[in-house]
């Protein structure tokens, strides 16, 4: 919990917690057999059967994966995208000699 809890790598888990490669192993084991799963619908439905669910507490991960405009299936007009390449360089050669502004 201390690793998700921070962000931090497994290797930086604290000593005082054990060897970062056996909690890592015990994690991907009890992914693989379900156990979080298990547990979060437990706690689900205990909440439930007491009518005590909050969906406040819901969330959704925002997670983007940004991919090439032909990976997406884009497909862009060759004129624009002529034009949109000749912006971006001559915006990268302004950055290159200090310039903000043509």
């Amino acid at each position: 919990m201390w690793r998700f809890r921070t962000g931090s790598p497994w290797r930086d888990v604290p000593e005082s917690y054990g060897s970062w490669s056996t909690i890592y192993d015990r994690f991907r084991v009890w992914a693989r057999d379900e156990v979080f799963q298990t547990l979060m619908d437990a706690m689900i439905a205990e909440a439930a059967a007491r009518d005590d669910v909050d969906l406040s507490l819901v969330s959704v991960d925002s997670t983007v994966a940004r991919a090439h405009h032909h990976a997406a299936g884009m497909v862009v007009d060759p004129e624009l995208l002529e034009d949109l390449e000749k912006a971006v360089a001559e915006e990268k050669g302004l950055r290159q000699r200090g310039k903000t502004t043509p």
